[in-house]
């Protein structure tokens, strides 16, 4: 195989035209193997196999710093960068499902929250213009990536200087998860649609008109043929402009077929030798070479679970359980409520609003990648008298807080936020994790927070959230949903799940914040010389009356959240008793300060000390805390 034989980019620059062609077969072919065995992002990878292969053959990376985004379209240059063990993608110990400065020198960028290369490359550029470097950089941008406001104020500042030294890679396959959105797509809708075929009949038409024209003016016919090869060449001028682009004075070289690896060159390399910003507008086929994708309309397999290689077929059961209780519950109560609107940034789907979509087209609103726009926008509906429900995955919000603070909380709006994915995600990593939202969340005023347990609590809490007239969040995270946990009783608006009493010992609280209650349930059960009394707050944000007061008659507390262990509940928790004047041992655990690798959820939590035993520990640790305090008295 030609792909055993390439461990550097410049090992690519040593294959003819058929090699390389037979090359792209091959990556295709690991790619498909490999990915169906461990998961992860198939679709994008496989629509930028050509233009991956291209821009290795053109810079000289590390040099000529490549930018991917959105990261998770870089498998191929994991492979072409010397990084072909895929047999523990996106596991411990394994290589990241995204770009990793810790795997390679090739990568810049970790975190894929999109739309951000183009600032990237901004800055990294002017850095090399300071430092008398002449080498480019290139910002691949993709998969809806330029529907967010990020890469337009980058934009804006890149147009300003003509010598900065920066390619822009529009990898143009017209989706995100889902089919692309937005006025932006609509502007180079026509011009996606042109394939590569039809373009160069284009030009040869163009250059016998020439040559037929200038022959009769009694120019030497050849110099003059020559001169408009030279121009097919060097695209001084194209047939098929983006106005978007020139508008902002930045050179625009396409449509260039993004699987045709000779004419990807051509372009990349006047690209580079053009010496200022230019956009190279490439059209790809997201999934392309693989069937099952091909025929997959709703993502092209963007991201995909084990697969049966052959057939697409998923080896194991669906892993949006949340997700799926989300979308059944959205659409029975968006039926009831007609003022209620769904909002997505790009993620129909996985978010679960694909069902409403289907019965209410009207009602549910994907904004591109635009998490800041979907928020304020949030808000200007609710103004107008309907609920919006924005749903996100939990790590998005981080790029909307200052619209959730200003422009949501601060107007009072009622505003629905649906967070998928909180807590540990695993597998995707630090830039995925959805461990921030409880932290952020807590210092918002006017914003309450629910965080369900099981399946009978999410559809409680979605249907309480929507009939809020205030803000909202409604948060659960990644996988299947756990077994239904009872409520025992009720102490005020909490949630009794669990308690075992022991005579004369005064119990000791544990605080479970949402699916938590059943690691906090089955360390209590281990645990037959305790009184325990096991709450499930249901709202966690702001805190909890009917917590303080049941706590601050108790031994002690052991709060167990998904979520940053500083400024979160269990933080809140200790500011009310304290504000209260009740001085009761309360144990935090949850997520530490630091970014995450990625890994299996339930290593994460055991090495968190999220776990059973580590409850157990803590609740020893109080009981104790609480005997010291009383020999003290």
């Amino acid at each position: 195989m030609i792909l055993d034989s390439i461990n550097t980019p410049a090992d690519l620059r040593k294959l003819n035209p058929t090699q390389l062609d037979k090359l792209a077969e091959e990556i295709r072919r690991f790619l498909v193997t490999n990915v169906a065995k461990t998961g992860g992002h198939l679709g994008p990878n496989l629509g930028v196999v050509e233009l991956t292969i291209a821009l290795h053959r053109v810079f000289d990376s590390p040099a000529d710093p490549m930018i991917w985004d959105t990261g998770h379209q870089a498998y191929v240059h994991k492979i072409l960068t010397g990084r072909k063990d895929f047999s523990k993608l996106r596991q411990e110990g394994g290589i990241s499902g995204y770009p990793s400065r810790a795997e390679s020198d090739h990568d810049v960028v970790e975190n894929s929250h999109a739309s951000t290369a183009l600032s990237w490359a901004d800055g990294v550029a002017r850095g090399l213009q300071l430092a008398g470097r002449d080498n480019s950089v290139v910002a691949i941008i993709g998969d809806g990536a330029m529907t967010g406001g990020m890469a337009w104020e980058a934009l804006n500042n890149i147009a300003e200087d003509p010598d900065r030294p920066i390619v822009i890679v529009l990898n143009d396959n017209g989706r995100s998860y889902a089919p692309t959105v937005g006025g932006v797509v609509r502007r180079l809708d026509p011009v996606r649609k042109l394939d590569a075929m039809r373009v160069n009949r284009e030009y040869d038409h163009f250059l016998a008109w020439g040559k037929r024209t200038l022959q009769g003016s009694g120019v030497p016919g050849q110099v003059t043929y020559d001169a408009l090869r030279a121009l097919k060449k060097g695209m001084k001028e194209v047939f098929f402009d983006a106005g978007i682009f020139d508008s902002l004075g930045l050179k625009y070289m396409g449509p260039v077929d993004g699987h045709d690896i000779q004419s990807l060159e051509e372009a990349l390399t006047m690209a580079r030798e053009y010496g200022g910003p230019v956009v190279v507008h490439a059209i790809t086929e997201k999934g392309r070479g693989y069937k099952p994708a091909e025929k997959n309309k709703a993502d092209r397999f963007h991201a995909v679970g084990r697969i049966h290689p052959e057939t697409g077929l998923p080896i194991e059961p669906s892993r949006f359980g949340w997700t799926s209780i989300f979308a059944e519950e959205i659409v029975e109560i968006a039926r009831k409520n007609p003022t209620v609107v769904g909002i997505t940034a790009a993620m129909l789907e996985p978010v679960g609003l694909k069902l409403m979509r289907k019965e209410f087209p009207k009602r549910v609103i994907d904004v591109g990648i635009a998490e800041q726009h979907a928020m304020t926008m949030a808000a200007g509906l609710a103004h107008s008298g309907y609920h919006p429900v924005v749903a996100l995955y939990a790590t998005f919000m981080n790029r909307g807080f200052d619209q959730l603070l200003m422009d949501i909380a601060l107007h009072d709006a009622a505003v629905t936020i649906c967070l998928d994915r909180a807590g540990v995600t695993g597998d995707d990593g630090a830039s995925h994790n959805g461990m921030w939202d409880l932290s952020l969340a807590a210092m918002v005023p006017n914003l309450s927070v629910a965080v369900p347990r099981d399946e009978a609590t999410m559809r409680e809490l979605l249907a309480e959230a929507i009939d809020t007239e205030s803000p909202t969040i409604v948060r659960y995270p990644k996988g299947s949903i756990p077994k239904e946990l009872p409520t025992v009783r009720k102490i005020g608006s909490l949630d009794v799940v669990y308690e075992h009493h022991v005579q004369n010992v005064t119990p000791i609280v544990h605080v479970a914040i949402g699916p938590m209650a059943h690691t906090m349930v089955e360390a209590a059960r281990l645990m037959e010389d305790e009184s325990i009394i096991v709450v499930d707050p249901r709202w966690v944000l702001p805190m909890n009356e009917d917590l303080v007061n049941l706590i601050s008659n108790a031994s002690g507390a052991v709060v167990l959240e998904d979520g940053l262990i500083d400024g979160g509940v269990g933080d809140e928790l200790r500011l009310a008793l304290a504000d209260a004047g009740h001085f009761v041992p309360v144990k935090n655990l949850g997520i530490a300060k630091e970014f995450l690798d990625h890994s299996a959820r339930a290593d994460i939590l055991l090495r968190q000390g999220m776990d059973a035993l580590a409850v157990i520990e803590a609740t020893r640790a109080v009981r104790q805390n609480t005997k010291n305090l009383a020999a003290l008295d």
